[in-house]
């Protein structure tokens, strides 16, 4: 739902910094978003997986970091408390000593003769048992050069989620590359196309025209009146079916795996183009129905295998399952501007501006793969057509200010203890990138520290979509298979499109 914004005008101008308004920025008091993220129940860290077609060279990322990455006031602060001010948080300035952030880890070969891919996947494990260290700005480079299957050495960037939300985030870090073909553009990210609405109601003119708008908007007033009023229920007492997938308390302090795989792009894209659709709504039909396929095998478990059917499966009716989205509020800085800040020590405006919309999937088994299409596009419609991302953002914010951090932090995480999962999709660069030289072959954002106990990220990049998941393993000890499933409903997607002609070249 990358498409839904809140148009607010409080975005400052690119403007170059003065000596004074630098000496002011020093001492900039954290905002409440970024303290909400240093509650123990909410240590959330951003992962940035990128595989790189070259051995990656230490020096050369040392040496590019100093003149772009370093330059952004949050890269290079720490994060301290101010006694004098009832405890509460700032920015202050300091030097950063790239070698404590920089870790290129010794390999034992032993294990990369067994497997590269998996030796690769539990670093990542690993690392998500630690935190980031608060005596240094909060973020952190591993590289490790080994070749995998599907790239020649891997870069793991870990950045504290304090430092702002996954949005800008990446493209900050997509604003750090540049395009293999002309190294001195950066990435082109396509923008947010609307779909030709065919509605007669929008076409009529007069009297009719008028009515369309005023039902309209009573659409949008219904809907968000009723999406606050379920954002409320799920804060008080409204929670998901228990299902094999939904984290157990006390999953946020859990060490996560990350698997990811990744499909082509021209797959979603022709599903997309033939049922007049976004990939969006592809992606999340595709994640509607490997979620299905995939529970009914875990509530089948104890059953005798037999073909699943729509009409006869394991799955328990009416299960009440619901991704919290997380929506981007701000109008987009773009990667020009962020580029821009870096390169001309201009100013931008940072930070986290994110809302929450609750996503309902409807997890059953259908005969006909399209269906679950049509649904995910009918419920990603339904929620276009409210004001639920801001509200809940200004919920949020009036807890911040009239209650404190830990009456927001209980709530936000009630909210997220209370629904089943996470869900995202990015858009990534249209060409080939290189990160400081090394050209990419694929990325793969996620986090851990958060209380669910799955995390599903789609992020384009040329051609392909990855696909990553970040799980629990206590609850779901098979993330392989989740993918195989996802991958499999998107093939049979695809072919049930093929199948019916409804592509045309």
């Amino acid at each position: 739902m990358a498409s839904i914004r809140w148009r607010k005008p409080s975005l400052k101008p690119i403007q170059t910094k003065t000596k004074l308004a630098m000496e002011a920025a020093e001492e900039e008091p954290l905002s409440p978003s970024a303290r909400l993220f240093h509650e123990p129940n909410f240590n959330v860290h951003v992962i940035a997986i990128m595989g790189s077609k070259s051995r990656i060279n230490p020096q050369v990322i040392k040496e590019k970091l100093v003149h772009t990455l370093l330059k952004h006031p949050r890269f290079s602060s720490l994060q301290v408390v101010d006694e004098e001010k009832n405890g509460e948080m700032k920015w202050v300035r300091t030097k950063v000593d790239l070698d404590k952030h920089i870790v290129v880890p010794q390999v034992d070969e032993q294990k990369l003769k067994e497997s590269p891919d998996k030796f690769v996947e539990n670093y990542i494990h690993n690392l998500s048992k630690t935190t980031l260290d608060k005596s240094k700005p909060m973020w952190d480079l591993h590289l490790l050069n080994v070749k995998t299957s599907d790239a020649e050495a891997v870069g793991v960037f870990r950045i504290h989620h304090s430092l702002g939300d996954g949005t800008s985030l990446i493209s900050l870090l997509l604003a750090c590359t540049r395009q293999t073909a002309h190294p001195d553009k950066i990435p082109t990210i396509p923008g947010n196309k609307k779909r030709p609405n065919n509605s007669s109601e929008y076409t009529t003119k007069g009297l009719w025209q008028y009515f369309a708008k005023v039902w309209s908007f009573m659409r949008l007033f219904w809907n968000t009146i009723v999406d606050v009023l379920m954002f409320m229920a799920t804060t008080m007492f409204l929670k998901d079916t228990s299902t094999p997938i939904k984290g157990k308390p006390g999953s946020e302090f859990n060490p996560r795996r990350f698997v990811y795989r990744t499909v082509s792009l021209d797959d979603l894209k022709l599903v997309k183009n033939a049922l007049n659709m976004t990939i969006n709504d592809v992606a999340l039909g595709a994640t509607q129905a490997g979620l299905s396929v995939y529970l009914n095998r875990r509530f089948g478990v104890s059953k005798k295998d037999k073909r699943a059917t729509e009409k006869n499966n394991n799955l328990p009716k009416n299960i009440r399952l619901r991704s919290t989205l997380l929506v981007n509020l701000r109008p987009s800085t773009g990667i020009q501007a962020l580029a821009d800040m870096m390169d001309k020590d201009t100013e931008v405006k940072w930070g986290n501006s994110i809302g929450f919309v609750l996503l309902p999937f409807k997890i059953s088994l259908r005969d006909d793969p399209l269906d679950y299409i049509r649904e995910a596009k009918a419920t990603i419609d339904r929620k276009k057509n409210s004001l639920e991302a801001i509200y809940t953002f200004s919920i949020s914010e009036l807890a911040l200010r009239f209650f404190g951090i830990k009456t927001s932090s209980s709530i936000s995480h009630r909210i997220i203890t209370n629904t089943t999962m996470c869900f995202s999709n990015l858009v990534g660069p249209q060409e080939e990138i290189g990160f400081y030289g090394h050209p990419m072959a694929y990325l793969a954002p996620s986090s851990y520290g958060q209380p669910h106990a799955l995390m599903i990220n789609f992020q384009s990049y040329t051609n392909k979509m990855t696909i990553v998941l970040s799980v629990d393993e206590s609850v779901i000890p098979d993330p392989y298979q989740l993918l195989d499933d996802l991958e499999q409903s998107l093939k049979l997607i695809k072919d049930a499109v093929v199948e019916r002609g409804f592509c045309h070249e």
